[in-house]
């Protein structure tokens, strides 16, 4: 956790990465920000079915219909927040020579979705009215 909120004030600041180790190939750099849109697209993909379940599935029993909102939109939270924190844990690593870290994030991110996936395949079999 401290580490977390080493790098969320890193987030602000990127300049201060400068300071560490040696500057990577430019290519890595550039990669390591690709990813990050990635991750930032995935967001958004998340945070937008979030809403079209809340606000398209009028018929859908309000639990149902919250709690894959919900669900959708925590996920999308989480990987915006994610795709910031990896971007600067992996352009220090560069910076510094290190292995570039590892993380359990995009398996969670999986079974969040998956879940969230039956769920909705449940609805769709069951009727909106479940």
């Amino acid at each position: 956790m401290i580490g977390f909120v080493r790098n969320a004030r890193l987030w602000f600041a990127p300049e201060q990465i400068r300071q560490e180790g040696h500057t990577p190939d430019y290519r890595f750099s550039l990669a390591n920000e690709r990813t990050f849109l990635a991750w930032l697209r995935t967001a958004l993909a998340l945070i937008g079915g979030g809403f079209a379940v809340d606000q398209f599935l009028p018929h859908l029993r309000w639990a149902w219909r919250a709690g894959l909102a919900l669900g959708l939109l925590t996920a999308g939270v989480l990987c915006s927040l994610r795709a910031v924190n990896h971007w600067v844990r992996c352009e220090r690593a560069m910076r510094r020579g290190e292995d570039l870290p590892v993380s359990r994030f995009p398996a969670v991110l999986s079974v969040v979705v998956a879940v969230v996936a039956v769920a909705m395949v449940v609805v769709v079999l069951v009727g909106w009215e479940g």
